[in-house]
């Protein structure tokens, strides 16, 4: 009988930060169950690329904001694929830049839903099956807005600021039951086309990708990005990270414009 390999269960697994980190963990001898809300070819060509070097992929579509769903998946993945081992939360939670009087009751409450919610939804899914085995890790990816607000993002501020309160909560609850919890802040932009590259545009994101050819390294590197995933997901209990923020060896904050 062929026995299973470790699961990690990744959801938000675009072409950035999530699928570099499933494809970085099926090279380290992963099964990789990647999920993301719609664009079914994209997610079978993240799957079909970690299939063809030799890895074990799963893709799924996932609407995380609907009653049940990532319970379900949760469900599903440790029944027909095996335990998961490390999950990643990686949903972004951005709704665009809104002034107060901009930002609907219902749009500011989905930032929240996506951020927070969520990650309290997987966790009250996955924790207590991490927590049976004695053993799990639960990466969450996060952003500036966990720990600075700016004009024009209340909703993501207070969903980030949430996401952040939250890990410290679990981490609170479940380090010492064998379960490491660790908050990701990415304090920068990521080199990711279905996310930053819609945001910014195509020109200002290849403005940015053109310099990076040229030394400058402006775009956080979501590869590069994978191996810190990769190293704080296998560190020893005696000296896990809780909380890392990361950002470009270039970055310039704002204030310092």
């Amino acid at each position: 009988m062929t026995e299973r390999k470790p699961v990690i269960l990744v959801l938000g697994a675009g072409a950035g930060i999530g699928g570099h980190v499933a494809q970085r963990f099926a090279a380290g001898g992963y099964h990789a169950v990647l999920c993301r809300r719609s664009d079914e070819e994209g997610l079978q060509k993240l799957v079909s690329g970690i299939q063809d070097s030799g890895g074990e992929a799963t893709g799924m579509l996932l609407n995380a904001v609907e009653e049940g769903a990532i319970e379900d998946l949760v469900f599903r993945v440790e029944r027909d694929i095996g335990p998961v081992e490390v999950v990643l939360f990686n949903l972004g939670a951005q709704i665009g830049n809104r002034a107060l009087g901009d930002t609907p009751l219902k749009t500011f409450e989905l930032g929240w839903r996506m951020a927070t919610f969520g990650l309290f939804r997987l966790a009250q899914a996955l924790l207590p099956q991490m927590e049976a085995r004695g053993s799990g890790t639960l990466l969450v990816t996060s952003a500036t807005a966990a720990v600075r607000g700016n004009a024009g993002q209340h909703s993501h501020a207070a969903a980030m600021g949430g996401r952040r309160m939250l890990c410290q909560t679990l981490n609170a609850e479940f380090a010492p039951k064998g379960i490491h919890v660790a908050h990701i802040l990415i304090d920068g932009p990521v080199e990711a086309p279905d996310t930053l590259g819609k945001l910014l545009g195509p020109a200002r994101f290849a403005e940015l990708k053109a310099a990076k050819s040229e030394g400058k390294d402006e775009l956080i590197l979501p590869g590069e990005l994978a191996e810190t995933y990769w190293h704080i997901a296998h560190q020893h209990r005696s000296a896990w990270s809780h909380e890392i923020d990361i950002r470009p060896f270039k970055d310039k904050p704002w204030w310092n414009s």
